[in-house]
């Protein structure tokens, strides 16, 4: 792991269909992650966040397209951060917001060190392999789709914990994955303090 890290927020919840994820850089701030880092040994900067249109402020578009151009005004910004930070040696961890920022992290990530080099371990309750979401194709429902299709993450790279069930949609594409050549990990967690019954 590298000596440094750079803490980047990005408070996005443009992706979701839920408000609230966009508090999650500073829930992770206030609950001391910098100090926790530094506690190990690492050199770590915090550059703050970087721009995201608030919902309040924009048009919400066509229905089939939500906030389409601020989410990819946003994942392009999101990109070139982690791209940059990358090029000068230091391990970029951003914190979000929804998903949809997996999509431009992890591919500035793989463009850095070599598409289909790399390997994801994505906790979540769900796969986020739709297709679309309400005709967005990077919204926070897509991200781990886009990111196999490409190429940037291969499938056998790639490792899912504590799914619950599967989006809409996600069920044809997690089955063509666990075929041959693709090849992924799905597991399941049970929590071992949860009652039975």
């Amino acid at each position: 792991m590298a000596e440094k890290i750079r803490i980047i927020g990005v408070p996005m919840d443009l992706g979701a269909s839920r408000r609230g994820v966009d508090m999650g850089p500073s829930a992770l701030r206030v609950a001391g992650l910098q100090s926790r880092m530094k506690q190990l040994g690492r050199q770590v900067e915090d550059i703050g966040n970087i721009p995201v249109r608030q919902p309040e402020e924009q048009h919400y578009g066509e229905k089939n397209a939500k906030y389409l151009e601020e989410i990819s005004e946003t994942c392009k910004g999101v990109a070139e951060i982690v791209r940059k930070t990358l090029d000068e040696e230091v391990f970029p961890l951003v914190l979000g917001g929804d998903h949809s920022i997996t999509w431009p992290s992890a591919t500035a990530v793989a463009r850095h060190h070599g598409f289909g080099r790399i390997g994801m371990i994505h906790f979540d309750a769900h796969a986020d392999t739709a297709d679309e979401v309400e005709g967005n194709l990077a919204s926070h429902g897509t991200p781990m789709r886009r990111l196999i299709e490409s190429g940037a993450v291969l499938g056998r790279n790639f490792v899912q914990v504590g799914l619950r069930g599967y989006w809409p949609g996600e069920t044809e594409f997690g089955s063509r994955l666990a075929a041959k050549p693709f090849g992924f990990i799905t597991t399941r967690l049970r929590c071992p303090h949860r009652r039975a019954g």
